[in-house]
């Protein structure tokens, strides 16, 4: 019973140190990735990488992990002229095959989240016009336009519609606007406000599935297969 007792504990400690390597590996491996994760043609802010499942060290025996949360703050990629930056994006990849030396990794598949801020929207959108959050799924945009035969400028704020084109184009479109019966009014403000910017950064193999106005900013849901992160 004794030495019964002896392999006991001896095994319970084994068990102990093993997660705990298991884990360190785990920060590790973790904070390396954070700090390697590159997005094609684009620049990003910071990098929160959490890998899932136990144990780590046999899955990155096997060089595939079962799941891996990312989170990217500030993708900033340069479409039709305009800087367009997402603020935040939150992916799930799953079935994560390790790649050239443990410097890249591929995703089977991935979901997740991307967020456009209102303070990024309108710093793509045209010069002098203000995006924010209008409620019940629409944006207000506020445009300002000169009107020569009034001899004085016009600001107008407007309800818009947000759409997907392309599964990759962020369409910006007035539901109405106000002409108050002045002569090409409405066409200068529709102008103004009326806009489309392509969503680039994303890690290749992502694809935009569908976006909504919140208000923290343009919430867009995002899918894909074999989805590529480098590093």
């Amino acid at each position: 019973m004794r030495a019964l007792r002896i392999w006991v504990i001896a095994l319970v400690i084994l068990a102990a140190l093993f997660v705990a390597v298991d884990r360190v590996a785990v920060y590790i491996a973790e904070s390396q990735a954070e700090d390697r994760v590159e997005i094609p043609g684009a620049r990003i802010g910071s990098t929160d990488i959490s890998v899932k499942g136990f144990p780590f060290l046999t899955q990155l025996a096997g060089s595939e992990l079962d799941e891996v949360d990312v989170k990217i703050t500030g993708i900033e990629t340069r479409a039709g002229g305009r800087t367009l930056r997402i603020s935040t994006m939150n992916a799930e990849l799953r079935d994560v095959r390790l790649t050239d030396g443990f410097s890249g990794a591929t995703a089977a598949r991935a979901t997740g989240t991307a967020v456009i801020s209102y303070e990024d929207l309108t710093k793509a959108a045209s010069d002098g016009v203000k995006v924010e959050y209008g409620g019940k799924n629409k944006v207000k945009v506020t445009g300002t336009v000169a009107v020569p035969f009034l001899g004085r400028p016009v600001s107008r704020s407007v309800l818009s519609t947000v759409t997907l084109l392309d599964g990759r184009t962020v369409r910006v479109h007035a539901d109405k606007v106000p002409g108050e019966g002045i002569p090409g009014l409405e066409k200068l403000i529709r102008e103004k406000t009326d806009f489309e910017r392509e969503v680039g950064g994303l890690p290749n193999g992502l694809k935009l599935e569908r976006i909504q106005p919140t208000e923290d900013g343009l919430e867009i849901s995002v899918t894909g297969t074999e989805v590529r992160l480098a590093g």
